[in-house]
């Protein structure tokens, strides 16, 4: 019997001498697209720093995801590479497509406007395959809607969910009669749709409704002139839609009457703000601001969340599809750490992560929505934005 011990014994440390195999890795490229004119981030542009605007591109975002999650990607054997596309223009989104596919990459974070996103999505599966589409900085409900697509999600709350979060707040605090200042712009109009979906929903009204219209003409100065604006009484609180946030900034303690200022300006409903705190948001803030140099906002958590959930699903099943993949995180199977208290999930109907909304201020983050009656809901992340109900998605 001892011979047969010793050499069991002999074959266990020759095999523990030995070194390991490495299991193979796989080699996964993400690619963030964006374009050198997007009048987004023109110097000037992001000196103004409008409120929920954004103020740097992707790249950071996503790469800070990569970084958190180093320690995953390497025991799930992933490596993964971040490469940072820069489109000329939009004409040259089919040769981008072209060096993607010869590069064989399939994870796209999109950092684009409405018309090119609107374009890689048609184009991306002709040319690419099966491919997974985030787009992390748009809030257009129209891009949840008749926009949207199988393999394209959305990490930024649109702009449904934002009017929700700022009228469950109004309806919390009894501020039900509102004086609405909306634009006379194209992309003011879906802003004005949100609202006046959201209003019923929460038990609001519009008593008044003024539209506003920044002119150099004689004639058109009363248009932007805040207190002829809300010279009238009989309002609760002021709801300013704009989408370019010039106006809005003058808002705030410019009204006749002394109310609260709540949309663009003043109150604001965002993916993230610089001094959220909780759940490891002061950790989050300065890791970004030590990567980016400047704070993190919400488009940046966005970028982020788009990364992380890249990652989430090269790990949840290293050698799965896009397509596996894709059905994974629509269907809530994977969830996603968001810093924000809750575990976050895609919605199967349109593409939107699910996502608890900052409501914040220059200073500070003073509430989070959903809240009040809306957080004792059956699934109460659904109550910002479309359910699937309401939803017109037909993927």
């Amino acid at each position: 019997m001892k011979k047969p011990l010793q050499l069991l014994a002999a074959c266990t440390v020759l095999a523990c001498c030995l070194p390991l195999q490495a299991a193979a890795t796989r080699k996964v490229t993400l690619a963030v697209i964006s374009m050198a004119d997007d009048a987004r981030y023109a110097k000037r542009r992001l000196e103004l720093a409008y409120p929920n605007q954004p103020q740097g591109r992707a790249l950071q975002g996503v790469e800070l995801a990569v970084e958190d999650t180093a320690l995953e990607l390497q025991d799930a054997g992933v490596e993964l590479s971040v490469r940072d596309l820069v489109l000329p223009s939009a004409a040259d989104l089919p040769r981008a497509l072209q060096e993607l596919k010869a590069a064989q990459v399939v994870h796209i974070v999109a950092d684009l406007p409405e018309a090119p996103l609107r374009a890689l999505v048609r184009s991306g599966p002709a040319m690419l395959g099966d491919v997974m589409v985030f787009n992390a900085s748009l809030p257009e409900d129209s891009l949840r809607a008749e926009g949207c697509a199988p393999h394209l999600l959305h990490t930024l709350p649109s702009q449904q969910m934002e009017a929700d979060a700022l009228a469950q707040f109004l309806a919390v605090r009894q501020w039900r009669k509102l004086l609405v200042l909306r634009g006379t712009q194209p992309a003011d109009a879906p802003l004005a749709a949100a609202w006046a979906r959201a209003l019923p929903r929460h038990g609001l009204e519009a008593v008044q409704t003024r539209a506003f219209k920044l002119s150099g003409e004689a004639n058109e100065r009363d248009l932007a002139n805040v207190r002829k604006l809300s010279s009238e009484p009989g309002y609760d609180v002021v709801a300013v839609l704009d989408s370019d946030g010039e106006f809005a900034r003058g808002v705030p303690y410019a009204t006749q009457w002394p109310r609260p200022v709540v949309g663009a300006a003043g109150l604001v409903a965002q993916a993230w703000h610089p001094q959220w705190q909780r759940y490891g948001g002061s950790q989050l803030n300065r890791r970004f601001a030590k990567l980016a140099q400047r704070p993190m906002q919400g488009q940046d958590w966005a970028a982020w969340m788009a990364g992380k959930a890249v990652v989430a699903a090269l790990v949840d099943a290293p050698q799965s599809s896009v397509a596996q993949q894709l059905q994974r995180l629509r269907s809530g199977a994977v969830a996603l750490d968001g810093f924000k208290g809750q575990r976050l999930t895609f919605r199967p109907w349109d593409g939107q992560l699910r996502q608890p909304v900052l409501l914040s201020h220059g200073d500070a983050v003073a509430a989070m929505a959903p809240l009040g009656e809306w957080l004792r809901a059956g699934e109460a992340l659904d109550t910002l934005g479309m359910d699937a109900a309401q939803s017109s998605c037909r993927n």
